[in-house]
Formats: C-alpha cells, structure tokens, sequence
C-alpha cells in the first residue's frame, strides 16, 4: 500500500512541474472567500481587515497575442492596460449567461462614469469555448474595458481563497491596493456597483 502512495505522489509531483508556460496557475496573494449565511453582497471592512488575490492573468479576449496580467502583491499592469493604483473592478462573464447579457451595459454605465477617477475594469470570460461569439458578445454592446479569455477558468482558479466559481456573473472589487474589498454573486444594476466603487475611489 505504501508504495502505491509514493507512486500517486510522484506522479502528482511530476503533473504539477508541467503546469508552466502561459497557461499554468499563478499562485499568490492571502485572499481567503467568506460568504457568511450564504449572502450575495459581501463587503470586507475595515480596509485593513482587506487581502489580496493571486495574481490573474490570461490572453485578451480580443487580441489574444496579448497577456492582460492584475498582479497581486505587486504586479500591477497588463499590456496596453494600466491597473497601478487604480481601484479595479472584475467582473466574471459568459456570453452563454443570460444574466451577463442584461449586466454588461450597467457595468459599462459605471466604468464610463468613473474612469477619470481612477477607475479600471477587468473582465473574464469563462466557460465559453466559442471566442468569436465572446469577441461579438462584446463588439455588439460597446464594452470599453478588457477582458481575459478563461474558458477554463484558470484565473480564477488563482483568485484563491474557494472563490465560487459556479457562480457567473460575479463580481469583485478591489482597492486602490488591489485587496479584495467588495464581492457581488448576482447580477448587478449600476445603483448597485456605483456608491461601491465612488466609496472605495475616495478612500485615502
């Protein structure tokens, strides 16, 4: 019996070293989900009570010569894309989701609404095999913010913390530190998102 262990853990070894390259899972950061009596809307306050996620990265949806990269501790900054110091919104889609459908153009309304104030928005498309139908998805309704193609979810498998990947759309906010301050499970309306991210903008 002992040495069918040490056979599944040599071999496990041996899976984990090849996960290298672009498409391995970067891992990092102390964020650890809680949703306290299963609620939707959670709210990580003070922000020193705040962590960070691992690091997400992945191709752009559009272009996917292009790595789009939210660094945890320190990384910051994606190609053509700058997220230092910026607080970040991310927001977890498909276009298979009819939730997403209805929610993009809100997000969209907030994004335009506080850009200038240091606002960024990330996406990931997920579970979505179809990367032309994901690129219309967002042609079709005037997205201005990137998105990372995840079909298989990789990035938020590094998001850390048993984020809850089953739930699509979600989304997450981070602060100005990038520390994960806010966690919507639903599909949100801008009344929802906007005092969320105009709060966290103002915080010194």
């Amino acid at each position: 019996m002992r040495w069918l262990v040490a056979l599944l853990v040599s071999i496990a070894l041996v899976l984990t070293g090849c996960a290298t390259g672009d498409d391995a899972v970067a891992q990092g950061g102390t964020f650890e989900f809680v949703a306290p009596g299963g609620k939707t809307d959670i709210f990580y306050d003070p922000p020193e009570s705040r962590s960070r996620p691992g690091k997400i990265s992945g191709p752009d949806l559009t272009d996917p010569s292009k790595t789009v990269s939210l660094g945890g501790a320190s990384e910051a900054t994606g190609e053509g894309h700058d997220f230092s110091g910026k607080v970040v919104v991310i927001n977890v889609w498909g276009q298979w989701c009819g939730p997403c459908r209805s929610e993009i153009p809100e997000l969209e309304k907030v994004y335009d609404a506080t850009r200038a104030d240091g606002v960024a928005f990330l996406g990931i498309d997920v579970r979505d095999n179809n990367r032309d139908a994901a690129v219309d998805f967002v042609t079709d309704r005037k997205v201005t913010y990137p998105s990372i193609y995840d079909p298989a979810m990789r990035s938020m498998i590094a998001f850390g913390g048993k984020y809850p990947t089953t739930v699509i759309p979600s989304t997450i906010v981070l602060d100005r530190q990038h520390r994960v301050a806010a966690v919507f499970l639903r599909e949100l309306l801008a009344e929802d998102l906007m005092p969320v991210v105009q709060r966290l903008a103002a915080e010194k």
